[in-house]
């Protein structure tokens, strides 16, 4: 069990990209919108700060905690972005110990106590490029050729629009904007790693205003096997990182 929670632990990082998870479900009940998606994505712009402010920053270092509540297991985290699309995650869990994600814009990689470190490949290695693209919230239509409109539903109480987006490579995702702030509040993914195809329900929650963006301070994840809640306490932007912290650990 503890190289499952691994496994899937690892897919967390490539989701950060979004900042820029609880068992809501919204209401299978669509009903048609008369807005478009470029509406919608422009909108979503929009309610992070704008295009200016996003554009202005490029790098982010987060810090918080990590929590797997059916577990009771609770740690510390660590996330490190620069752009154009690099990434490095560091997360601490007692009795586990200490597991890493990267990519350093070519290479992708994973390293944990239990089966040291892994170079990621294939579809993988797509998905991780694809969500570690720094200025991702503005190049949507660019990284998914195909995104259409399904409707609006629910989620947490809160009406939402749905978009299903296709990437070149991969899964179609479900992204559920809110309908009256604008802001992202669930994303739905389906992501392959050493345990197969895992699907993701990611929830963005408590955004709150650093530097003129918002940006989501809680975030739950939600898998077949356990749920995972991120808590971040300290965001920096603009900060110098060393090139080295991206790249793949010796084995």
């Amino acid at each position: 069990m503890k190289h499952r929670w691994i496994g899937i632990l690892m897919l967390w990082g490539v989701l950060s990209s979004w900042g820029w998870a609880g068992q809501e479900r919204p209401s299978q009940a669509v009903t048609p919108v008369e807005v478009t998606v470029e509406q919608v994505l422009q909108r979503y712009i929009q309610a992070c700060g704008g295009k200016e402010a996003l554009g202005r920053v490029t790098s982010r270092i987060s810090r918080g905690t990590v929590e797997i509540p059916a577990a009771g297991v609770r740690g510390t985290f660590e996330s490190y972005a620069q752009a154009p699309n690099k990434v490095a995650v560091t997360i601490e869990l007692p009795g586990l110990g200490t597991i890493q994600e990267g990519f350093d814009g070519a290479v992708a990689w994973v390293k944990d106590p239990f089966t040291g470190v892994r170079e990621k490949s294939g579809r993988e290695l797509s998905a991780t490029r694809l969500d570690a693209d720094f200025y991702k919230p503005l190049r949507l239509t660019e990284l998914y050729p195909k995104i259409t409109l399904k409707g609006r539903e629910t989620v947490g109480g809160s009406e939402v629009y749905v978009l299903e987006a296709t990437p070149a490579e991969g899964s179609a995702e479900r992204w559920y904007f809110d309908v009256t702030t604008g802001l992202l509040k669930r994303v739905d993914v389906e992501r392959e790693g050493p345990q197969g195809k895992i699907p993701l329900e990611v929830y963005l929650e408590d955004y709150r205003e650093v530097d003129g963006l918002r940006l989501p301070f809680t975030v739950r994840q939600v898998s077949p096997v356990f749920s995972l809640i991120l808590r971040t306490e300290e965001v920096k932007h603009n900060v110098p990182i060393e090139g080295g912290k991206f790249a793949k650990p010796a084995s």
